[in-house]
């Protein structure tokens, strides 16, 4: 794996370095946003993933993440934030992060969090042009996906900019219109197991989900409270 890691903190960098040559990762460390975000640029598609601080000098952490995006839309993307800024989490998917980790962090659960972001996007579309009713595998009412493109449809319209982590909940739900999944479910499915982390990064991902939906029509992913949520389509 090449990964980018633009995070001013030297300690933490050394840290990481050991771990990932642990690892056998070819990894490039940047302490200036600026700089980190001008090393992505010479070769944006020469990055496996990329690790961005939050608060950087020269250019932050936000605006490094949209910068990205606007190159490319599978570059997996990890930002770091504070414990306890759900804020910044929500602000960081929404400008296009896959997933976040809160400091201070265990390197082991850096670890895991990358290699599950990195197995998912290694997942290469199947060869072949299909017939246009055909190419939908995933079906409701309503929604249509095609897993292999990675395109999800609601009311004839493609939901557009869903992440990696969005799309696997999505697609997970419309499996399985009415059933019930837990946070913990979730965390086991879309992101690894055992999960490293805290389980509000369920409750972020789903509301950005949300938000993308519901420019389409009635929302499609109901809160069961005290239990987690579902898929469910309006009339049903």
């Amino acid at each position: 794996m090449k990964v980018l890691m633009i995070e001013d903190n030297e300690s933490v960098c050394e840290m990481m370095g050991m771990f990932f040559e642990k690892e056998g990762f070819n990894s490039t460390f940047h302490g200036d946003g600026k700089e980190g975000f001008e090393a992505y640029q010479e070769r944006p598609f020469e990055w496996d993933l990329v690790i961005l601080d939050l608060n950087l000098p020269s250019m932050d952490g936000m605006t490094i993440c949209r910068k990205i995006r606007e190159i490319s839309k599978e570059t997996p993307i990890i930002m770091l934030t504070a414990q306890d800024s759900e804020s910044d989490q929500v602000i960081g998917l929404e400008m296009g992060a896959d997933d976040y980790v809160t400091k201070p962090f265990s390197p082991l659960t850096l670890l895991a969090r990358m290699k599950a972001l990195h197995r998912r996007a290694q997942v290469i579309p199947s060869e072949g042009v299909q017939e246009e009713e055909d190419k939908f595998n995933v079906k409701t009412a309503t929604v249509k996906i095609n897993t292999s493109t990675r395109e999800a449809y609601y009311n004839g319209n493609l939901i557009d900019n869903l992440t990696p982590k969005e799309f696997d909940l999505f697609v997970m739900f419309a499996k399985h219109p009415k059933r019930v999944f837990s946070r913990e479910q979730l965390l086991k499915s879309i992101w690894e197991d055992p999960f490293f982390g805290d389980e509000r990064t369920v409750d972020a991902h789903i509301k950005k989900l949300r938000q993308k939906i519901e420019k389409y029509g009635p929302q499609l992913v109901q809160t069961v409270w005290g239990v987690g949520y579902k898929f469910e389509e309006q009339g049903e």
